[in-house]
């Protein structure tokens, strides 16, 4: 019988994290009652052995540390990595236009989205406002539409008789604005949108100086399958990978039981390429480890000699196997969904995994009882990428790149294994306990 609490809770912590933004105030919420305290990167720390901490950059990524037992020089970090992030649409500064009465909102694409997966689906606003309070000071207010508000309609097949044939393909400047209201003569399509974000916000709209703001597909998760053993929702990858490693360290027989201390990293920016000041391309982890030696001691080369013994589990989903598309696969290397974590290979490092990482994941699984599996790319085709390569290199760390197997990465709406989550949770406990 499949447990399926792990990903019901997985599928709740999606649908309350519709942004960046969102998924780490949903983060901020778990660990509300688990005295874990919030540090300002403007102040000094004061750090107290076997203290709880966490760390918030720009309000979209977040790293959660457990100081261990023992002196970071002594027992390294151990560092759970993944992004909070997902490929998608996001909303221009001049948002709205107006066509023939229609309104409109015009995007960019963010990442590399599946763009036809868009169409026809019950799509709304979710993200961050900033604007000025009653003091007249610059504020950030998280905002999220509820309601479906957006759809990007299909061209009917009667017009686009190729589409079946050809695929389904969009101008990306032209036929991507959204549809979103009919207006009057007199209603100007700019201060109308405004107005929708005043009602949404709570904020008036003349304060309303620039925003943030994602697009997402308002279908609830779900469970499928004839023994109900994949689920599906929108930012899977990597939401997923984000709440195992939550859910790992925040583990009783995990917090405060080890001698390393124990970091989740949770990064923005991962699907355009990490570079950032909050994305792993940046400084963000690397400031709070060097923040945590130097909380331990005054002596540089004690960060050094923790970094030296520290180790980096990157984990961001993977392509599981799909029988309709064989020819798409590496025979020899084919993973499949409920079948364990994947270990991720790649020859030009596009992973970080290499031999001595990954015997040392898979005495990992084998100590928690976890099947797993490998993974490598077609040689023909071009290899995606992950935090690990960078964050590896950043730090000057040994690292690994793990995830579950998914069906339909980057699709609006994507699939995993229900088994697969809870497997991956295990081993993610067994790595921070070991």
């Amino acid at each position: 019988m499949i447990n399926k609490q792990p990903a019901q809770h997985l599928l709740d912590f999606i649908d309350n994290s519709p942004s960046p933004w969102h998924a780490v105030a949903s983060i901020e919420a778990a660990i509300r009652d688990l005295q874990f305290v919030r540090l300002d990167e403007t102040d000094k720390w004061q750090l107290q052995a076997g203290g709880r901490y966490y760390v918030v950059r720009d309000d979209s990524s977040i790293v959660l540390f457990v100081l261990g037992r023992k002196m970071p020089a002594e027992a390294g970090f151990k560092i759970v990595g993944a992004h909070t992030d997902s490929p998608g649409f996001r909303i221009k500064p001049t948002a709205a236009t107006v066509a023939d009465g229609l309104a409109r909102l015009g995007v960019e694409i963010y990442g590399g989205p599946i763009l036809a997966t868009f169409t026809d689906r019950d799509l709304s606003l979710a993200g961050r406002i900033s604007y000025l309070d009653e003091q007249a000071q610059l504020a950030h207010k998280l905002v999220r539409f509820e309601q479906p508000l957006l759809r990007l309609p299909n061209l009917a097949i009667h017009m686009n008789r190729g589409v079946n044939e050809d695929g389904l393909k969009l101008h990306k400047q032209n036929e991507l604005p959204l549809l979103f209201a009919q207006l009057t003569g007199e209603q100007l399509p700019q201060p109308y949108f405004l107005s929708l974000l005043e009602q949404a916000a709570g904020i008036g709209a003349t304060k309303i100086l620039s925003w943030d703001l994602a697009v997402y597909d308002t279908q609830q998760g779900a469970f499928w399958g004839a023994n109900q053993e994949f689920c599906a929702d929108s930012q899977i990858d990597n939401l997923a990978s984000c709440h195992a490693g939550l859910q790992a360290l925040l583990d009783d027989a995990v917090l405060g039981q080890t001698d390393s201390t124990l970091v989740c990293a949770f990064f923005d920016h991962e699907e355009i390429g990490s570079e950032s000041h909050i994305g792993a391309g940046g400084s963000f982890l690397t400031d709070i480890l060097q923040r945590i030696g130097m909380a331990a001691s005054s002596d540089r080369e004690e960060t050094a000699r923790a970094l030296a013994q520290s180790f980096l589990v990157s984990v961001d989903m993977a392509h599981a196997y799909q029988p309709n598309f064989p020819q798409a696969y590496d025979a020899d290397h084919k993973v499949f969904v409920n079948q364990g974590p994947v270990i991720k290979s790649n020859a030009k490092r596009r992973y970080s995994s290499e031999s001595v990482s990954i015997a040392q994941f898979i005495r990992c699984c084998d100590a928690a009882g976890v099947p797993y599996q490998h993974y490598s790319h077609r040689s023909d085709l071009p290899c995606g990428s992950t935090i690990g390569p960078i964050a590896s290199a950043k730090l000057g760390i040994r690292s690994i790149d793990i995830g579950c197997p998914m069906w339909a990465m980057h699709s609006v709406r994507e699939s995993a294994g229900v088994q697969d989550h809870e497997y991956m949770i295990r081993v993610l406990k067994q790595f921070f306990s070991d």
